[in-house]
């Protein structure tokens, strides 16, 4: 069972979140923590004891926006131990999400945070330590892809998608009506998606045939218009791209 260590400076998050970690069942004992400070005398003296000492922390589910040492800085100074815990951010800002998988995070769950989202993050931290098998999971609905926005997961349907711009190992899922941050990187979606009209045309976009509006050549630069953004074709995928679109009913 899980060892885990939450942090928030927030009174009544801290509250909330370790009520909520205390009732899932791999959760084999949680302490809180209301700086990050205090966080890290706590994972020094859990190092110390050793892997199976009485104060082992397994996870930390560290918020990010706090006094003094934040969250991030103190993620940044647990990538330079031998064998620090696992880190699972908790926080209102969807902002930080790339800057936080840099730094390994596990997972990245928004606030409020509901209790459906925090056991995802608890079973992919129980996985990584051994301490939960893996359970088969219902193949992802091929028509939508769930994004997470203040909390609240929704399914974005992948023909309104009109183009993917890579972030790191995240990308980011442009519609008509805004765009969404997911954690999967682009070359997944590409293989995933080529049989739904997607082609990459820069190492960092992908397209969906359908949405291209024109197709524009410029003193040997050529881009397409897409969801009402311009994006730049790269020369290797440029005459692939020309063949397609007029191959496209």
């Amino acid at each position: 069972m899980l060892r885990a260590l939450a942090v928030d400076d927030e009174r009544p998050s801290l509250a909330e979140l370790l009520f909520l970690l205390n009732a899932d069942p791999r959760i084999g004992s949680v302490e809180g923590a209301g700086d990050a400070t205090e966080a890290l005398r706590r994972i020094n003296r859990a190092l110390e004891s050793g892997p199976g000492g009485p104060e082992a922390i397994d996870v930390v589910f560290l918020d990010i926006h706090m006094p003094g040492l934040d969250g991030l800085d103190l993620a940044r100074l647990l990538t330079g131990f031998a064998q620090p815990p696992l880190v699972v951010f908790v926080t209102a800002h969807e902002d930080f999400a790339v800057q936080a998988f840099d730094l390994k995070a596990v997972d990245y769950v928004l606030k409020p945070v509901r209790k459906e989202r925090l056991a995802e993050a608890v079973r992919r931290a129980a996985e990584l330590t051994g301490a939960a098998p893996r359970i088969p999971v219902h193949e992802p609905d091929p028509d939508h892809i769930p994004v997470e926005l203040g909390g609240v997961t929704r399914f974005v349907a992948v023909d309104a998608i009109t183009h993917v711009e890579a972030q790191g190992d995240y990308a980011r899922l442009h519609t008509d009506r805004g765009s969404h941050l997911v954690r999967i990187p682009l070359s997944t979606l590409e293989e995933r998606w080529s049989s739904r009209g997607f082609v990459r045309i820069h190492r960092r976009h992908l397209v969906a045939l359908r949405h291209v509006g024109e197709l524009r050549l410029d003193a040997g630069t050529v881009s397409v218009l897409v969801g009402g953004e311009e994006l730049q074709v790269s020369r290797r995928h440029a005459r692939e791209l020309r063949d397609l679109l007029m191959r496209r009913p």
